[in-house]
């Protein structure tokens, strides 16, 4: 193996390009279980980002279940999730295309379930996710959307849908502004879900309900859980008809079971999070393996653990896994299936055999993690504590520079990319990202922050987010930047700041901060589809964030006046450093108005800015060259105006010419 050679920070080469990046990986969505078999949903970059249901095959293979010209993936709060099922080996899916529900029976071609649009009416008006089937009676059960009033917000119920004809669907449950997680008893006589209103999030507060079932209507519906300050996630029944839930009243997302006379137990009462914002359908953080255990995911500490669960004691065995993060958590005759990763571990779909705790990887998003030649650049992140000024610590996870090949000069300290998540009500992720391998393998740091108001660590921590929008986590972001330049681990002259869609906003507000300590940490910057007018956003927003901003900020109507002060664009002459901006065409989300707004303030002050505009993309990019020019974008934009002007200052200091 030959000696590392000497090359600045931001100069290294590395064989994690932006193509391999792209074209390597794909996006493991959902899993699922069909008795004994697994099922998953991969969004496939190379495919122009494809949905496809694939199936384990029993010699395993992977086997293509949806034909090329469909796309398995919903549109219900934007967001999507849980966009397929599989029983007794049909599937029912929803095709992003026109987003009606079809049923796939094996060897068959799909044949549509739910009418195409009518006459005058939008495209794609119904929407469906979050299905079950009920074998007794041939139903689909599930959530739809519906937009086909114009200029009317959308309606959402839970109908059911008969597996062998066309149809909207007959209404069982209406009258909130959401719903979720339709999950019908063993013996199909009562039907569970959840259902929130305006303006809470589902991590605000949730209901939990349930009714008894006759096959067509719903009677006595009764009051499980929930309310305007308790979430509720995941309801689930044992085989023995006993309903749990995840429920945060305690103040962490704990395990509870509901029991006769209105009771409800803690199972497991912890300091650890065993559910998750609910940003998308169908998430699964646990699933019952008996009437007596569970598997179960949790956070704690800020890392992801899993776990056997006796539901009697409480009592928690822990899985002696190589993973720190663990979603869509299945099981089925003893079979334990979900997806997993790790900051050095490429995400995967992994069966489980709780007994003997061997786990079998059946899937996983790429297998660059696996080559001996990438892994030698890897780097594995340093969790890290800082204070802040508002008192209580934060979180973060820190990607030092990685490179075998190359090793800085000494005495340098090499830049930083501070990265905002997205939410903001969610967190820094456990899971290998390349894109972020892709800076520290050309000897950039990143720090990824879990400010104030992000998920994992209890709800006090969430609500420090509650009417502070851009300015907690503003402060905070600024706050490990400069923890990280105390520590002499970065180079405090060179330090980006980038954020994709809500941390695109924290990105922004950082760049253009009333306080200059923090507007002046930073010498350039990175939104991909950010927010950067709280009051437009307010305006011209889907209807599942349509009154986020309520809570995050402060309701719109009275709080005109903190939407301009914390709006980037409003604040436009305080910025000096250079933004790139990265927006898809087709966002429902984050408009491309939003972004070009912006652009166009900074460009009327004279400030360096890029603007990449994406033909085809919506809130997220999925196509792979797309991901690829992005990337690649953003990195040169920084290294023409931070990494080499600074590198050129020190050496003519070095020499005394200025």
């Amino acid at each position: 193996m030959p000696n590392p050679t000497d090359a600045p920070y931001g100069s290294w080469s590395s064989p994690i390009t932006s193509a391999l990046v792209a074209s390597e990986t794909i996006t493991l969505a959902d899993v699922l279980l069909d008795g004994g078999e697994v099922c998953w949903v991969e969004a496939r970059p190379q495919e122009a980002g494809r949905h496809v249901l694939v199936r384990r095959a029993h010699d395993g293979s992977n086997v293509d279940v949806t034909p090329p010209a469909h796309s398995v993936r919903t549109r219900v709060h934007e967001y999507g999730g849980a966009a397929a099922l599989v029983v007794d080996g049909t599937a029912c899916f929803s095709d992003f295309a026109d987003q009606r529900l079809y049923r796939l029976d094996k060897g068959g071609r799909p044949v549509p379930l739910t009418p195409g649009a009518e006459p005058g009416a939008p495209r794609a008006a119904l929407r469906y996710a979050d299905g079950l089937v009920d074998t007794q009676r041939r139903l689909w059960i599930g959530v739809r959307e519906d937009h086909r009033e114009a200029g009317s917000e959308a309606i959402n119920t839970i109908v059911a849908l008969d597996l062998d004809s066309e149809s909207a669907g007959a209404v069982l449950v209406q009258g909130h502004d959401f719903f979720a997680a339709p999950r019908l008893s063993p013996d199909g006589r009562r039907l569970a879900w959840l259902a929130w209103d305006h303006p809470r999030m589902p991590w605000e507060g949730t209901e939990l309900w349930v009714a008894e079932f006759d096959g067509a209507t719903l009677r006595n519906p009764t009051l499980i859980a929930g309310g305007p300050g308790e979430s509720v996630f995941q309801p689930e029944w044992s085989p023995d008809g006993v309903l749990y839930f995840v429920s945060d009243r305690p103040g962490w997302w704990n395990l509870h079971r509901a029991e006769a006379g209105g009771h409800v137990v803690n199972v497991c009462p912890m300091a650890a999070e065993f559910g998750r914002p609910q940003w998308a359908l169908g998430m699964s953080t646990y699933a019952l393996l008996s009437a007596s255990e569970a598997v179960c995911s949790y956070i704690e500490g800020g890392v992801g653990k899993l776990a056997l669960l006796d539901l009697s004691s409480g009592a928690l065995t822990r899985f002696d896994l190589a993973y720190a993060d663990y979603s869509a958590v299945r099981a089925h005759g003893g079979k334990v299936v979900f997806k997993a990763g790790a900051p050095t571990l490429a995400t995967a779909i992994v069966e489980l055999d709780p007994r003997t705790g061997t786990a079998t990887v059946l899937r996983q998003s790429g297998m660059l993690a696996d080559d001996p030649a990438i892994r030698r650049h890897l780097s594995a992140p340093r969790s890290i504590e800082f204070p802040t000024p508002r008192g209580p610590t934060a979180f973060a996870q820190f990607y030092p520079p990685t490179n075998a090949d190359h090793r800085a000069p000494d005495g340098e300290r090499p830049p930083l990319l501070v990265r905002c998540h997205g939410g903001p009500t969610s967190s820094a992720s456990a899971l290998l990202d390349l894109r972020t391998q892709f800076w520290t393998s050309r000897g950039v740091a990143v720090v990824d922050v879990d400010y104030g108001g992000s998920a994992g660590y209890g709800r006090a921590y969430r609500e420090r987010l509650h009417g502070m929008w851009g300015i907690v986590d503003v402060e905070d972001c600024a706050a490990a930047a400069r923890h990280l330049v105390d520590q002499a681990w970065v180079d405090g002259e060179r330090i980006m700041i980038t954020g994709t869609s809500a941390g695109g906003f924290t990105a922004l507000a950082c760049l253009t901060s009333a306080d200059a300590t923090v507007r002046e940490t930073f010498k350039a910057g990175g939104s991909h589809y950010g927010v950067s007018d709280l009051a437009a956003l307010a305006r011209d927003t889907h209807k599942f964030e349509s009154r986020y901003l309520d809570w995050l900020v402060a309701p719109y109507a009275e709080g005109s006046t903190v939407y301009a002060e914390r709006s980037p664009v409003r604040n436009a002459d305080r910025l000096a450093a250079p933004v790139a901006f990265f927006q898809g065409a087709e966002d429902k989300i984050v408009p491309p108005g939003q972004t070009e707004s912006m652009v166009s303030a900074l460009r009327q002050k004279g400030i360096t800015t890029q603007y990449l505009l994406f033909a085809g993309e919506q809130h997220g990019f999925r196509q792979g060259m797309n991901i690829a020019w992005a990337l690649d974008a953003e990195f040169y934009f920084y290294e023409a105006l931070v990494f080499k002007p600074a590198r050129e200052g020190r050496r003519r200091n070095s020499n005394g010419t200025t």
